[in-house]
């Protein structure tokens, strides 16, 4: 194999996902951003182990990351929601009290990808990505073509196993290395 790409002579490792909306006004019926990233996880061949929509409110979003980081039958944790730059935008903040390391590139390769779709407003979004107790968490904003463009250009690959150079996959099990 020649440059990134997948490896098909890696085996598939699926890993157990947590989607969390974040939103005052999403219910089941209209979470259409969290139905995705829940969707496109399944698709992949992951499990979705857990569904959750929460208001705009940081102790209940930080008690809920507290609570999925715990659970050692989930590996990563997807939220959509949350992370612009008005009052009620607290995401990130709940996200980094829970945080021991913060991954900046993905924050960073989002905004250049959604620069494409939506020009200069990518600058407003606050997408970011962490690692709290050997989980995984990627916050994305609460738009649905925002979550595709984060799954498909990013997380689809770097959250399958057979994604070469390398990918969060592997690196899993040697998260909580001291």
């Amino acid at each position: 194999m020649k440059g990134p790409g997948i490896d098909e002579n890696v085996a598939f490792v699926p890993v157990c996902v947590a989607v969390l909306t974040v939103s005052d006004s999403r219910t089941d019926e209209t979470d259409h951003s969290g139905r995705l990233l829940a969707e496109r996880a399944r698709d992949a061949g992951h499990l979705v182990v857990a569904k959750l929509i929460l208001k705009d409110d940081r102790e209940l979003i930080e008690a809920q990351l507290r609570a999925w980081i715990a659970n050692p039958g989930i590996d990563v944790v997807l939220i959509t929601g949350g992370t612009g730059i008005t009052g009620r935008d607290v995401t990130p903040e709940a996200v980094f009290a829970v945080a021991e390391k913060e991954i900046p590139g993905f924050g960073e390769h989002f905004r250049f990808i959604s620069h494409k779709s939506i020009g200069l407003a990518a600058i407003q979004s606050r997408a970011l990505a962490a690692v709290a107790n050997a989980t995984l968490i990627f916050a994305l904003p609460g738009s649905t073509g925002a979550c595709r463009d984060g799954w498909d250009e990013i997380l689809k690959l770097q959250l399958d196993s057979r994604y070469r150079p390398c990918n969060f996959v592997e690196l899993l099990p040697r998260l909580n290395e001291r």
